[in-house]
């Protein structure tokens, strides 16, 4: 095998070899879209293009794709990065993607049914049974992951009761990641740090649970290969060359998790640095070297040579700030450019605390730290002298503070201290919501310059993998980019959530039960 140095510009049949390899790709395989991103060694961008990725919704709690749209889109994205650049410039390409997403293949790659999507909640009962069966903690322990219905664990589960001619067909079980590797390289081989978020690895021995598959009626050949992140997996085929532009033998490198890849796009790898992505989620991780579970998070592999990323997760964030405007305002944004610039200004009116408002941000359930799926949202201290800007900021309030305690909780769990953030995703666009936090964290928080962290941190494996950096920590150091602006805590403003943090903290925990009997309450009942 060619040593790392040696892979961006190997012979290789087709090529040029008086070009330059420059360049490096980051594919964002998401869940509606697929982006691929051409970068430069010092992370700046050069070619991009875009693409859909269509999603159904076949049955209540159902959501499925065609597999097939995931390579179709990948190759229509790096058509447009071929036509836009030389492709013998590309020295590497490396794969982030929708993470709990996966299929069931017959050993060509062609897909039995449609594959299922981290959105889906099928298995809701083989959650409670293979808890019951295994033991939650012993899951936890193994996995890394609580019980929940997001990880492909309990959607194998699902398959064997319910479709099994289709689960005993399969020949292949591979998530989006090791189906594109596949596509591309003719291997089936996929990334540790894409893998693990199936919840069917052992996540201290990095390498797939015989438990957990046995649980579920799985064995090691119906998985892909494991390679850590920044290892050479394949080159582009032949047949893969003909569908995207690019020359055969392109290595392809081991990326991700979009999540991870969004970390070290972030540099994650900074000491005491956390990132947050302020998305339809709220996702929020910080760097460790050694194996750690805990309620406070999900551990997952990071985008790195080794280690871990230590991930909470608030499942409505942007989503609920949309759903606030849209169906509690009755304000179609797009229809009213200037909503949240006003909103943001009455919500800064409103001052810390929204007037007495509180909001529990469980409008998807709630995964860290309670890892209820039944939890519902809740805003309390209603009266009738509160606005629009009250509520507004309640909800800034909700998701933040939140945040702020789990961070702490992480903290503590993992002995990795975490004295700063640095705030990505569509959401940190709001000023309000970046000071904010950093006053109800008591942390710092930096804006980074980026929108495309998931595709970046995807390029830094590559220019790692390729031989452009000696590591991918020193690939993230130099590919980054500088911070956009800087948030300090407020001594006032500390000082004041402090006390709110209490407050909210004391809600759910009084609330839970009831919120249990209201929830049973419904689903028993008559239409």
């Amino acid at each position: 095998m060619a040593s790392k140095s040696n892979l961006c510009n190997s012979s290789v049949p087709g090529r040029r070899e008086h070009m330059s390899t420059d360049l490096v790709i980051g594919i964002d395989s998401s869940t509606t879209a697929a982006k691929a991103i051409a970068f430069d060694r010092s992370g700046l961008i050069v070619a991009e293009g875009r693409a859909p990725v269509p999603l159904s919704n076949p049955l209540p709690l159902h959501f499925e794709q065609d597999p097939d749209d995931w390579w179709q889109s990948t190759c229509a994205v790096l058509r447009q990065i071929a036509s836009a650049i030389e492709p013998e410039r590309i020295a590497a390409l490396a794969i982030s993607n929708q993470r709990e997403t996966f299929g069931l293949f017959r050993a060509d790659g062609t897909a039995i049914r449609p594959g299922t999507v981290w959105l889906d909640e099928r298995s809701k009962p083989q959650v409670k049974s293979l808890g019951e069966r295994l033991g939650g903690a012993e899951i936890h322990r193994i996995s890394g992951k609580p019980l929940d219905v997001t990880p492909c664990l309990y959607r194998c589960l699902w398959m064997a009761e319910n479709e099994p001619q289709h689960y005993s067909a399969a020949e292949r079980i591979a998530e989006v990641h090791g189906y594109l590797s596949f596509r591309l390289t003719g291997n089936w081989i996929t990334s540790t740090a894409s893998a693990d978020p199936m919840g069917l690895l052992d996540m201290a021995a990095g390498d797939w649970s015989d438990v957990l598959l046995d649980a579920v009626g799985l064995v090691r050949e119906q998985l892909p290969e494991l390679v850590r992140p920044g290892q050479r997996m394949g080159g582009v085929s032949a047949e893969a060359a003909a569908a995207t532009g690019l020359p055969a033998g392109t290595p392809v490198i081991a990326g991700g998790g979009d999540g991870q890849c969004a970390g070290t796009g972030a540099n994650v790898l900074v000491p005491g640095r956390a990132y947050i992505n302020f998305g339809t989620a709220v996702v929020s991780g910080n760097y460790g070297s050694s194996y750690a579970h805990d309620p406070a998070f999900r551990t997952m592999g990071a985008i790195a040579e080794d280690g871990y990323i230590y991930e909470s997760c608030v499942r409505t964030g942007t989503f609920l700030v949309d759903w606030m405007v849209r169906e509690m305002f009755q304000i179609v944004p797009r229809d009213n450019p200037g909503i949240f610039d006003a909103l943001e200004q009455e919500a800064r009116q409103s001052g810390i605390g929204a007037r007495g408002v509180s909001l529990l941000p469980y409008w998807s359930g709630v995964m860290t730290p309670y890892w209820d799926a039944g939890a519902r949202g809740v805003i309390a201290g209603l009266s009738a002298s509160h606005s629009r800007g009250d509520l507004y900021r309640a909800v800034l309030e909700g998701v933040v503070l939140e945040q702020a305690m789990v961070s702490d909780q992480i903290a503590t769990a993992t002995a990795s201290p975490i004295d700063h953030y640095v705030a990505i995703g569509g959401g940190a666009a709001s000023d309000l919501w970046c000071q904010i936090l950093a006053d109800a964290s008591a942390r710092p928080v930096h804006r980074l310059e980026t929108v495309e962290a998931s595709a970046l941190g995807a390029a830094m494996a590559a220019a790692a993998g390729c031989g452009f950096y000696k590591s991918i920590a020193d690939a993230a150091a130099a590919m980054s980019g500088p911070l956009q602006r800087s948030f300090e805590p407020d001594d006032q403003a500390v000082k004041r959530y402090a006390e709110l943090r209490t407050i909210h903290g004391g809600l759910w925990p009084a609330l839970a039960d009831w919120n249990t009997r209201l929830v049973e309450f419904v689903e028993g009942g008559d239409a």
